[in-house]
């Protein structure tokens, strides 16, 4: 199988021309800006058994501590959009068989109108089945899952952002990305700030089926450790960590998540700097829980 880009260099040329045309006139809603303000995807549901309908007025959000006015709140019922990014690396702590198992659980959870994108990565970042719903379609493109060399998990995020996630906006808000594996990287280009920068500023979920870290916790020069990592960006963008021993019950989870818990929340940002990155809180009333990103990077850099 050839490597990602090759697999995808024609492709992304073509969607490059169309995508470059559209971002020059909307690149404030790839960017989640657009004519109703500061967009936000936020997880929430209820935990008071009340069957009322969410609100505005039910949710607090701040930005650097500085309360911000929620104009709107609504109930997003698209399609999602999830890449399945697995750890293909030598000394991952699972075998061929678990890593197989755990991908294919996504493929029986989806709903209707869901699809799923495969990415494997050791030293360089590998599609393995584009965009399906289709379970043996994807059951027989996994045969190619394999184990060598390092994990450049950053290099591999990157290369999804930019060439798998990036040709939806800004038409598609609901994507996500399932990281299989334990967060380790070994020798990636990018650096992981700004990994998670893009994952912030797009709007993209990161949620983690974790392996146990291969390192056990070892120092990490100029990035976090394994676990750290796994952490960083699931809080970091208003995803969540389950455990890979339990992946049916992990991708049910994330997949009901996205299509019955999933909300488009919008405010005018005031008192704020498009030059720095801002730390969003967000909070509810009694008997609500909620989730999203923690940061909204700089505008300009």
């Amino acid at each position: 199988m050839t490597d990602f880009a090759a697999r995808t260099a024609f492709s992304l040329l073509c969607l490059f021309v169309l995508w470059a045309g559209a971002s020059g006139q909307s690149r404030h809603s790839v960017k989640g800006t657009d004519g109703e303000g500061t967009i936000l995807s936020v997880t929430a549901w209820r935990t008071d058994k009340k069957a009322d309908p969410l609100k505005p007025e039910n949710f607090f959000l701040y930005e650097n501590g500085i309360e911000q006015k929620i104009k709107g709140f609504s109930y997003d019922p698209s399609p999602a959009r999830i890449v399945l990014l697995v750890d293909n690396s030598l000394t991952l702590q699972a075998d061929v068989e678990k890593l197989k198992k755990a991908t294919m659980e996504f493929a029986y959870e989806i709903f209707d109108g869901d699809q799923l994108f495969i990415v494997a990565y050791d030293e360089k970042p590998e599609i393995i089945q584009e965009w399906t719903d289709d379970a043996k379609k994807m059951e027989k493109a996994l045969s190619t899952f394999r184990k060598k060399g390092n994990p450049y998990l950053f290099d591999a995020l990157d290369a999804t952002v930019k060439e798998v996630l990036l040709p939806l906006m800004p038409g598609t808000r609901k994507t996500a990305v399932v990281v299989i594996g334990d967060g380790l990287d070994r020798g990636s280009s990018a650096s992981f700030d700004k990994v998670l920068a893009d994952l912030q500023n797009y709007n993209v979920t990161v949620y983690a089926l974790q392996l146990p870290d291969r390192t056990r916790g070892a120092y990490r020069r100029d990035q976090p450790k394994a676990a750290a990592v796994i952490t960083n960006l699931t809080e970091g963008t208003g995803g969540a960590v389950f455990a890979l021993d339990d992946a049916q019950a992990a991708a049910k989870a994330i997949c009901d998540e996205l299509r019955r818990n999933r909300y488009l929340l919008s405010y005018a940002p005031v008192n704020t700097s498009t030059y720095d990155a801002r730390r969003i809180f967000l909070s509810a009333d009694e008997g609500i829980s909620t989730r999203t990103k923690n940061a909204q990077p700089p505008n300009i850099k």
